[in-house]
């Protein structure tokens, strides 16, 4: 590098921890700067060392991307880079990278202390829910420092097939360096998520059109053209003042309408666009929820839960809401939680349930009930007077306190939850160790039985850690007299695993999926004539 252009370098980049130059091999020629506090090792060191081995093994195909990508006269950047510790210390650094005309291919970098945050994900990318809440973090502070950054959709139809052909480790080779590139071409170098199905969503900043940024992806990727990998590009302009709630609102519509129609879909031009947009089909929903809700329009399906004291017998049936064939009803219970239609739909479930303890003498059921309606007194009143009018439903009817929605007030909580005890119900406790469920709700709500995670109990077939913390739960939930039911138990091992550890029920695939119907758990057929538990709530024999 000539005298003049490091002075001009130099000048342009005042600000700079360290100054480096490279080789067109990659090669650092020149190191100037705080060397030691960045790197942990004098800038003279440096010189001669590959710039690879100066960066976090995670990132280096990043890089590699982002010099791969500079035409002379070009500059990318800044990315925020780990960089590889030579003594033991985590260090990062915003780099930019500039390559000269007429300077034999050489690129020069100017790298800057930066915060050491943990990698997204796989690859340096977020996941979908990851990357939607950074977006709108992105988003507001680069519309403070006066950048304009646009959300961009990245569908690359065709890849994972053509990694697949390739072989494990050519494959594995490919995708790494397809998740380098689209993180290269995104704000920071770390602001792109894979959202499945060859599909990836990131903010950038930059004047390159839908059409020139597919172009530059498909040179960088350096595939065979006989391949047909042609990446379709979107961008959704971030214009507008839109507050964060509705930034994310907006990012989720965007994604959605990605995600279900890939690039065969029509994306709103802007964020305010997808926003109204959002609002529209959100109200929508909820005249249609709240439709199906008056109507009862959906069903329960019913799924065994088993006592593992002694040999596997029927304790009871969790009952599951579907609405028509529309899949997890998660997301519209979401939307009942949001929309204030919850208290709606957990009357209306437990309509449903009472109707079948009714008509099924024998059944015990559990029914979810959200955080949001067990806080409502209005609902609390209109529960008990229910449960008080049909005494016969005594001892047959749980309620299990799902985790979806935080329940605000604990004591006042926690005198609804007594109420309803008081008439002859039990309180499960959903979903323990997830979400809104803590050690917390456990200390402050007086229940019966503590339900665990399935992503607790799922793994515990090669998890012996997970398997010993489970039995300290145990151990605490019996010293304070309840009870303990697994759920997700798919296979005998993990069946093994949770009866070892002392839970005292399971539910799982193992003893059968949610169905239309309350039947007999098929190993009590062989036992028909078997004396029930002495347990108040003990094994059904039949439904009549």
């Amino acid at each position: 590098m000539s005298l003049t252009n490091k002075a001009l370098l130099g000048f342009a980049f005042a600000s700079a921890d360290l100054l480096i130059e490279t080789s067109a091999e990659g090669r650092i020629t020149m190191a100037l700067g705080a060397g030691e506090a960045l790197a942990g090792s004098k800038d003279r060191a440096l010189e001669g060392v590959q710039l690879a081995d100066f960066i976090a093994p995670d990132d280096r195909e990043l890089v590699r991307m982002v010099f791969k990508g500079l035409h002379e006269g070009m500059r990318a950047g800044p990315i925020i880079v780990r960089l590889a510790s030579q003594d033991g210390e985590a260090r990062a650094a915003g780099l930019s990278a500039f390559r000269l005309p007429q300077n034999n291919g050489a690129v020069s970098c100017v790298m800057t202390r930066a915060a050491v945050t943990p990698s997204p994900g796989a690859h340096g990318l977020h996941d979908r829910a990851s990357f939607e809440t950074a977006a709108v973090s992105i988003l507001e502070q680069a519309r403070n420092r006066g950048h304009e950054v646009e959300l961009t959709m990245v569908d690359v139809p065709g890849f994972e097939a053509v990694a697949k052909r390739a072989g494990e480790a050519e494959g594995a080779e490919l995708r790494a360096r397809l998740a380098a590139v689209i993180r290269a071409q995104s704000y920071a170098g770390s602001s792109a998520a894979g959202l499945g199905d060859d599909r990836f969503a990131l903010l950038r900043e930059g004047p390159e059109t839908p059409e020139e940024l597919s172009h530059r992806i498909v040179q960088l990727l350096d595939l065979d053209p006989a391949l047909g990998v042609s990446p379709v590009v979107q961008a959704v302009r971030a214009s507008g003042e839109l507050p964060s709630s509705h930034l994310l609102r907006a990012i989720r519509y965007a994604t959605d309408n990605f995600l279900r129609e890939g690039h065969t879909t029509t994306l709103p031009s802007d964020l305010s666009q997808a926003f109204e947009a959002s609002v529209a089909k959100t109200m929508a929903q909820v005249s249609a929820l709240g439709k199906r809700v008056e109507t009862r329009d959906f069903a329960l399906f019913y799924q065994p839960v088993v006592t593992l004291k002694g040999p596997a017998k029927l304790h009871h049936y969790e009952a599951l809401i579907r609405f028509g064939d529309q899949g997890a009803p998660f997301p519209m219970i979401r939307m009942a939680e949001e929309m204030d239609l919850v208290c709606a739909l957990d009357s209306a479930v437990v309509d449903k349930a009472l109707e079948q303890l009714y008509l099924r003498p024998k059944l015990i059921l559990a029914v979810n009930l959200s955080g949001r309606s067990i806080g409502n007194p209005m609902f609390v009143d209109e529960l008990c007077a229910r449960l008080a009018a049909n005494p016969n439903i005594r001892n047959r009817l749980m309620f299990e306190l799902t985790e979806s929605a935080a329940v605000g007030d604990l004591p006042q909580a926690n005198g609804h939850l007594q109420r309803i005890r008081a008439l002859g119900c039990e309180i499960c406790l959903d979903d323990f160790g997830a979400g809104a469920s803590s050690l917390a709700y456990l200390q402050q709500l007086t229940v019966d039985v503590v339900k665990f995670d399935g992503a607790f109990i799922r793994n515990l077939e090669h998890d012996s850690r997970g398997a010993a913390f489970i039995s300290q739960l145990v151990r605490m939930c019996e010293e304070m007299k309840v009870e303990t039911l697994a759920e997700m138990v798919e296979t005998p091992v993990v069946e093994d695993v949770v009866r070892k550890a002392g839970v005292d029920m399971a539910q799982g695939w193992l003893y059968g999926a949610a169905a239309r119907e309350p039947a007999p758990f098929p190993p009590l057929a062989a036992q028909a004539n078997a004396t029930a538990p002495a347990r108040r709530r003990g094994a059904m024999e039949s439904w009549g």
